[in-house]
């Protein structure tokens, strides 16, 4: 392990050294040029050869980490974290030993063992032994403004929690669960998190009885694409090194009726009664006693960097409050000898936070503070952005608003998992979906308001999306679980998306210029209003 971790800090030392003359020569010409012209240039470098795709814990995405963070230095911004515009967090990449994975079921004093495969599956980063009683917790939300809690009547301190996938009712356009769109209770992290918080030891996950999707997480793959095809990435999975995580583990319908044997109901009639009026039908099942067991056939620990810049409100009354312009930098790499350059996903979002530093912070100097995030290992599940939310450099309940950007630069087009699933217009070249603003109506009137002038078509059709899981994809929601207003500007999925075709030509240039000029309107605004938006859980 240490000749491994000494090797990759040797490889990084290595690649920063050799990158600096090459990103400082690009900065330099960048300054002197037109708006285009720098976007190009911050695009050729971040999807350039050597970046070899910034795949999160190598060292070329250190550099172009470090890139944003000279742009940000010349831009005039002030670092966030002491005086360095770099936030280190811990991380663990991983590749699950598939023999050392268990889980046994007991009770009538019958043991039943699952070992891999469709009944039991998943990883955790590291070794873990658990053993304790079952509890069945239906959904495993707690959503007060829904006036619904799966653990309202049942104690599951000290227990292993089996639950739904999902959310309920969730193909009910009249659903109080945001109708057939996606609640921030929807997700694996929210569930995790309310379990922990209700003392369970560890979750079991299981797709609905009676769902209409066939996967257990039915979504669009998130990983390197070819032709179409997903492909087995060849680096490992990563996660944040953080001890106070629970194992999550998925399983199949045969597992779960085993599990819930002893309820004296099927899954299905569970789920039945749930829906039918929203009530809760937890229970415990402190006679059925679960054992996991998981480990770890590699492992290998590094820090990667979110970029964070802020440019200093000029108000004293107001200056502690913070408006957020975010992006994240880091893509797939190399993988089977191909280049994913990651031009869209996301230098695109990149590039335009980094032009949007160097406008604002020109002037005029707004009231509230705006910080500049550019976050690492997005495509690792957001853990830069979940870790600065967990670890903010400015405090959560003065950030006044969060405006994401992440692939804006493709024009919008079905991708396979998208047919039938959502509406695409025949000409999406001026248009940008706004993810999210259901929870911040104020804050989608004020992005409304900077159209005005700008006149993008702005669509909020992934707020009732359920298949896509567009929610859950990007680094707008570790905010919204935290209670801030926040919202995605995304161009919409693309022919490419995920594969080495996703290059700086197929951009739209124009478009991108646009959504900056309404980032930084929306952004001047929000840092200027006398009434910041609210977070509005039950809209």
């Amino acid at each position: 392990m240490s000749k491994i971790n000494a090797s990759f800090a040797k490889m990084r030392r290595m690649y920063l050294s050799s990158a600096v003359g090459l990103f400082s020569a690009i900065a330099i010409a960048a300054h002197a040029q037109s708006y285009e012209q720098r976007l190009r240039a911050d695009l050729a470098f971040l999807t350039s050869t050597p970046l070899a795709g910034r795949l999160s814990l190598t060292p070329q995405a250190d550099i172009a980490a470090l890139y944003i963070a000279a742009e940000f230095q010349k831009a005039g911004l002030r670092p966030a974290y002491g005086d360095t515009f770099l936030q280190q967090f811990p991380l663990v990449a991983y590749r699950s030993d598939a023999a050392a994975r268990r889980l046994a079921v007991t009770h009538d004093g019958h043991t039943t063992q699952f070992q891999g495969g469709a009944d039991f599956s998943g990883s955790f980063y590291r070794e873990a032994h658990v053993e304790a009683p079952l509890a069945f917790v239906g959904y495993g939300i707690t959503a007060p403004e829904y006036h619904y809690d799966d653990y309202a009547d049942i104690d599951v301190k000290g227990s292993i929690v089996v639950m739904f996938d999902h959310e309920p009712q969730e193909d009910d356009p009249n659903s109080v669960f945001a109708g057939t769109g996606q609640t921030v209770h929807w997700g694996r992290v929210p569930k995790m998190r309310n379990a922990q918080r209700h003392g369970a030891l560890a979750v079991l996950i299981a797709a609905e009885p009676l769902r209409k999707h066939g996967a257990l997480v039915g979504t669009a793959a998130r990983g390197p694409v070819q032709n179409g095809q997903p492909l087995r990435a060849s680096a490992p999975p990563q996660s944040l090194d953080d001890p106070t995580q629970i194992p999550v583990f998925s399983i199949g319908d045969a597992t779960l009726a085993e599990l819930l044997a002893a309820s004296g109901r099927s899954p299905a009639d569970l789920q039945r009664a749930i829906e039918a009026k929203l009530q809760p039908q937890s229970r415990k099942l402190a006679e059925t006693i679960v054992s996991l067991d998981t480990a770890n056939a590699e492992e290998r620990r590094g820090t990667s960097l979110n970029v964070v810049g802020v440019l200093e409100g000029s108000d004293p009354a107001l200056a502690s409050d913070t408006v957020m312009l975010t992006a994240h930098y880091d893509h797939l790499g190399v993988v089977n000898g191909h280049l994913y350059p990651g031009a869209n996903d996301n230098a695109s979002g990149t590039a335009a936070v980094i032009e949007l530093a160097r406008r604002m912070a020109a002037g005029p100097r707004p009231k509230r503070t705006v910080m500049f995030a550019v976050f690492g290992s997005e495509e690792e599940l957001m853990l830069g952005s979940f870790y600065y939310a967990m670890h903010p450099l400015r405090p959560l309940n003065r950030t006044r608003a969060v405006l994401n950007l992440d692939m804006i630069g493709r024009n919008e087009a079905h991708i396979p998992q998208s047919e039938g699933a959502i509406e695409i217009a025949a000409d999406t070249s001026n248009n940008i979906n706004l993810v999210g603003g259901r929870y911040s109506p104020d804050l989608v009137a004020s992005i409304r308001r900077a159209n005005r002038s700008i006149g993008l078509n702005l669509e909020t059709k992934f707020d009732r999306d359920h298949v896509l899981n567009t929610l859950y994809r990007c680094d707008h929601l570790p905010f919204l679980l935290a209670g801030v207003p926040a919202v995605w500007l995304f161009g919409g999925f693309h022919p490419g998306y995920h594969e080495p075709s996703d290059t700086m030509d197929l951009l739209n240039y124009p478009k991108i210029l646009k959504v900056i000029e309404l980032a930084q309107r929306a952004a001047s605004e929000l840092a200027d209003g006398t009434a910041p938006p609210r977070f509005s859980p039950a809209h």
